[in-house]
């Protein structure tokens, strides 16, 4: 009797996923994504806040004080370092050199060791076309990123 029924059904109607959501897709399967970087869908948020782009900074003059944020691909921390932390921040212009000093390592462990989206307050240190940013204050963000999921490469 029921094979008689006829059936009537609609096929389901889905949104489809948005550019964020395509973008932490990407990184959950494949840890990175051929669309725009993830900071480029947060950079009117993190303007409001004062930071400035990789690139931005790579502009700056020596002793400019100035603010930045990024993903966290690297932390280093060389056996000739003295306690001294190197961490690579990636954001949609570029990378950004971050330097930590001992006693804010110390001080702001949690921010600088846990951070995926990690912010930066500090002192433009340039040489030639070499540029770093010396942290004086370091700012932990990932609220900002939500389910993105990022690893970074720590102390290799």
């Amino acid at each position: 009797m029921l094979c008689n029924a006829s059936v009537r059904e609609t096929a389901p109607t889905l949104a489809a996923p948005g550019e964020g959501e395509d973008i932490v897709a990407d990184y959950a399967s494949l840890g990175l994504t051929l669309g725009r970087h993830p900071l480029a869908l947060l950079r009117d948020r993190l303007g409001r806040l004062g930071m400035l782009t990789a690139g931005q900074l790579n502009s700056l003059p020596h002793g400019h004080i100035a603010r930045a944020a990024g993903l966290v691909t690297c932390r280093q921390r060389p056996d000739t370092a003295s306690g001294v932390i190197f961490v690579t921040l990636e954001d949609e212009t570029g990378c950004a050199n971050v330097i930590v000093w001992r006693d804010l390592v110390e001080r702001q462990r949690r921010e600088l060791l846990g951070a995926r989206l990690l912010g930066v307050q500090g002192v433009i240190e340039r040489e030639g076309e070499v540029v770093h940013l010396v942290a004086r204050r370091l700012f932990g963000y990932d609220k900002l990123l939500g389910c993105l999921t990022v690893h970074s490469r720590d102390f290799h």
